[in-house]
């Protein structure tokens, strides 16, 4: 998937504004993903056993520990502390803390070459401004599945509507 009207970093950075990325200012709210469309979005995504997995702006850390159940290596970023907390000690209470890892950092300065799936739920216009650091950094044949907000100058290979919530995958 190549797409020039991706925007550069330094347009994405210019949008974000001087204080994204610093403690507090959140590019996404907060709101969990029901358990069940977690499951469908790693299913599209064919996440299992050896699957490197990231969730950009994580929240709770539900998808990256579904993941991790699965027998994915799965790491969760958000610049929220608090989600950050909740995550580790899920992870912790579940024994998973071998395959699930945490972050507390800007999700725009994490290197996402090593991964072969990355998970999101944020707002359109950050899908936006994600497109030209997954299209720079991801390999060819990684997955990008999307809870509610499509990536909006991509075609998705599958778009379905499961449990009332709109999901779409990519493949680069």
């Amino acid at each position: 998937m190549n797409d020039d009207r991706s925007l550069p970093p330094e347009t994405v950075a210019r949008q974000r504004g001087p204080f994204a990325g610093t403690d507090g200012h959140f590019d996404a709210p907060f709101q969990p993903t029901p358990p069940t469309v977690v499951e469908r979005m790693l299913d599209l995504a064919a996440v299992g056993a050896g699957t490197r997995l990231v969730d950009l702006g994580c929240g709770d850390g539900r998808i990256v520990l579904a993941a991790a159940r699965r027998g994915a290596s799965a790491t969760g970023i958000d610049i929220d502390g608090e989600r950050i907390a909740e995550g580790e000690a899920a992870a912790a209470a579940s024994g998973l803390t071998s395959l699930a890892r945490f972050s507390r950092g800007d999700m725009f300065a994490l290197d996402l070459s090593g991964f072969d799936v990355v998970t999101l739920y944020l707002l359109g216009h950050v899908n936006g401004w994600l497109e030209g650091k997954m299209l720079r950094e991801l390999q060819p044949g990684a997955r990008v599945v999307s809870h509610a907000f499509p990536m909006p100058n991509w075609v998705p290979a599958a778009q379905e509507t499961w449990e009332g919530r709109q999901l779409n995958l990519w493949v680069l």
